[in-house]
C-alpha cells in the first residue's frame, strides 16, 4: 500500500481548516492509534500554574468545523498521572460556530506548582459528530428498574 492510500484510509474524510498563528502548531497524532491529536501551548514566555489553580492556555489555532461535527479538548493522560494537570472541564467542546483562538483551560491539582512553555503539549483533540436531540415535554416517563435511583444507586 502506498503512502497516499495509507494517508488517505487514517484520514476521516473530513477536513477542519485552521488559522496557525505564526510561530504556532498543527495538531498532529504522535501515534499510528492514536484517537486524539495532541494541540500545544502557544506562548510568549513561560506559564506558571500555581497548585490549586487554573489558567487558559493560549495555543494560536483558530478552527472552521463543520457543520455536524465538534472538537472534544480532552487532558493528556501522562500530564494528568505525573503533574496532577488535566483539563478543567473535561471533556471541553468546541462548537462548529466558534471561529476564535482556542485556548485549553488546564488545573493543576499536583502539589507542586506547574509550569507551561511554548511548544508544551497540553490537550488533545478529538473531532466527534454531533447529533441534535429533539426535546419535547411529556407528563409521564417509562419506568425502569433504576427509576429516579442517583448517584450510587446502583452499587460502590
Amino acid at each position: 500500500m502506498s503512502n497516499t492510500e495509507q494517508n488517505e484510509k487514517k484520514s476521516s474524510g473530513v477536513c477542519v481548516k485552521c488559522i496557525v498563528s505564526l510561530g504556532a502548531v498543527l495538531p498532529s497524532y504522535e501515534s499510528e492509534g492514536a484517537a486524539g491529536a495532541d494541540v500545544r501551548a502557544f506562548l510568549g514566555e513561560p506559564l506558571c500554574i500555581k497548585s490549586g489553580c487554573f489558567a487558559a492556555v493560549p495555543t494560536g489555532l483558530c478552527f472552521e468545523i463543520p457543520e455536524g461535527y465538534e472538537i472534544q479538548v480532552r487532558p493528556r493522560s501522562g500530564l494528568a498521572a505525573k503533574k496532577g494537570v488535566t483539563v478543567l472541564n473535561a471533556p471541553g467542546t468546541i462548537d462548529s460556530d466558534y471561529r476564535g483562538e482556542v485556548k485549553v483551560i488546564l488545573i493543576n491539582h499536583g502539589k507542586e506548582d506547574f509550569t507551561v512553555s511554548n511548544g508544551d503539549r497540553i490537550a488533545q483533540l478529538i473531532l466527534s459528530p454531533v447529533l441534535r436531540a429533539e426535546f419535547g415535554t411529556a407528563q409521564k416517563l417509562s419506568s425502569t428498574r433504576r427509576g429516579a435511583g442517583g448517584f450510587g444507586s446502583t452499587g460502590v
